[in-house]
């Protein structure tokens, strides 16, 4: 289920690199550079002989890697461009697709982007590899994963998975599942068949499967856009039972953001923007996304109803939406246990190394 797809799964690509031309033009400067013509006659000149000798900088150009195509999933970077945020900061974004053989992590460690979305356990092992990378900004606070069952197939609690048949995109996927399975005592050799899953939910609609894995903005909606009804299904949160592993996240390559950490924090502070905008108007989000997303892969409705559980998982409920984008320590560190725990990664990971929030409060200044 790498990057959460949409709702036609198979093989989506986006062709084109999609650029924003910065409104902003002229000649010469770096966006971390002191401002053109500080402590020359253009200081002291009159404003208007200042506004003719001191062109406006060019835009500082940063390419974002996402980690699927085109979606709700990633509306706010779509709606910060169509806004404008990143060019008022004087940036132009480069927001470059994702697909099934990209992974973002090589994307940014290699230099074919600056900054990446993926999920925290793929940064870990990535950084395990000693990727130079680190997160600059968590999205999601909240995981989208549950396991969904039909009623009739008598799974309660996570207690009654035993003996049935379970399903998982596997490839990087199941790390909270076989968690949970660890909390409730359950061999996933023994005890019950867990089972790779496909990336459309057709198993679990025909019955193949008794508990398929879900998230909350994708999988789950598309059983429901099926016909079968919230109140024919039992849902088991990886949030409620304590094993939740952070999802959406900013990360960096080390070696571009020690040269470039005004220029990061702009970006965050768009990007922020973005999605505060996309959270209170999901309308004009999916307006965002739908000018991108592949004729026919989607539809409008489901990319409304993703944006609104998106939504839920970056401000979820009770939380300061002050701090949105900050890491939260306890919550990494449990992804990073769980990590370790069933070998995402072979040593415990330096958490202090991994991620920093100071990017997201120079964003806040």
């Amino acid at each position: 289920m790498k990057g959460k797809k949409s709702k036609f799964h198979g093989g989506l690509m986006v062709a084109a690199v999609i650029t924003m031309v910065s409104l902003l033009a002229g000649c010469g400067g770096n966006n971390n550079a002191p401002a053109a013509g500080s402590g020359s006659a253009a200081a002291t000149a009159s404003p208007e002989a200042a506004a003719t000798a001191a062109p406006a900088a060019d835009p500082v150009t940063v390419k974002l890697q996402l980690k699927w195509v085109p979606q709700a999933q990633f509306a706010g970077y779509f709606l910060a461009q169509d806004k404008g945020y990143y060019a008022e900061e004087g940036l132009n974004v480069e927001i470059l697709p994702g697909g099934p053989d990209i992974v973002p992590e090589q994307q940014v460690a290699g230099g074919s982007a600056d900054i990446g979305v993926d999920w925290v356990a793929s940064l870990l092992t990535s950084q395990e590899q000693e990727m130079p990378l680190v997160q600059i900004a968590q999205i999601f606070q909240k995981s989208g994963l549950v396991l969904v069952s039909k009623k009739d197939a008598g799974i309660s609690t996570p207690a009654d998975l035993k003996g049935k048949k379970v399903g998982n995109w596997m490839g990087g996927n199941e790390f909270e599942i076989l968690a949970l399975f660890d909390k409730y005592k359950l061999d996933s050799n023994k005890d019950l068949n867990f089972t790779k899953q496909g990336f459309t939910m057709d198993q679990f609609l025909g019955g193949e499967i008794d508990a398929a894995s879900a998230m909350t903005y994708n999988e789950y909606q598309v059983v429901l856009e099926s016909g079968v009804k919230a109140e024919e299904l039992n849902v088991i949160d990886m949030n409620d039972e304590g094993v939740a592993m952070l999802e959406d996240n900013l990360f960096a390559n080390k070696e571009w953001l020690e040269a470039n950490r005004e220029t990061a924090a702009k970006f965050v502070r768009a990007s922020l923007k973005g999605w505060a905008d996309a959270i209170a108007d999901p309308e004009a989000a999916v307006d965002s996304v739908m000018k991108l997303a592949e004729e026919g892969s989607t539809t409008r409705e489901h990319q409304l109803t993703m944006m609104t559980e998106v939504a839920k998982l970056i401000q979820p409920e009770g939380f300061d939406a002050s701090k949105m984008g900050y890491t939260d320590a306890a919550a990494f560190q449990q992804t990073a246990d769980i990590a370790l725990k069933f070998g995402v990664i072979k040593a415990a990971a330096d958490v202090n190394a991994a991620y920093t929030n100071e990017i997201v409060e120079m964003a806040a200044q």
